[in-house]
């Protein structure tokens, strides 16, 4: 050898090719792989929305529990402010003798309806004449020969309450009813 190295030569020959394997087979690890890829990016943003989901159903049921966290509470004083009403209502306006009792108790119920206007409790007090609304009347007789028109509101028992947009009870009242022979009221459906 004449000091060439045999490397440095350049050679006609080309390099073997690698045995190849059957392109089925590799067309199909591809085409297996490809579909594991497409189900786990589909199990992933299904896992992502439902995540999501949970995230936003909690914020809503934390909201939810914060504003109406008074409800039992604010239902059983309702009962309190009644009271205080028929306290002020059973004394005649001519005794001047309970007249600073009566003052009081009614500042005593104007504080009681401030707070409930401030934690979102407001009375419900139907007019006569008005017409009956089963979401937030209930109905306790019929008022025949009343001079309302049928079906509407004749009497008034009991004021009703709502907190925000829940009813925390109904206002109960007597409907006036039609006169005999009469039809009957269209029914709100």
């Amino acid at each position: 050898m004449n000091g060439e190295n045999a490397f440095d030569k350049p050679t006609d020959a080309q390099p073997e090719a690698a045995p190849e394997t059957p392109p089925t087979a590799a067309n199909a690890a591809i085409a297996r792989l490809e579909t594991e890829l497409t189900e786990s990016k589909d199990r992933l943003l299904r896992a992502l929305a439902e995540t999501e989901n949970q995230r936003q159903r909690h914020q809503r049921d934390r909201q939810e529990a914060q504003r109406y966290a008074a409800f039992e509470f604010a239902r059983e004083l309702l009962n309190v402010a009644d009271n205080l009403r028929r306290a002020i209502d059973a004394v005649p306006a001519a005794d001047s003798t309970a007249r600073g009792i009566i003052e009081g108790v009614a500042a005593t119920e104007r504080e009681l309806l401030a707070i409930f206007e401030r934690h979102g409790v407001k009375r419900v007090e139907p007019e006569l004449g008005e017409r009956f609304d089963h979401n937030v009347h209930e109905a306790m007789f019929e008022v025949p020969g009343a001079p309302q028109p049928p079906g509407t509101i004749a009497q008034v028992l009991q004021p009703g309450y709502v907190m925000h947009d829940r009813l925390l009870r109904p206002a109960l009242v007597g409907i006036a009813k039609a006169a005999t022979g009469g039809s009957a009221p269209e029914r709100d459906t």
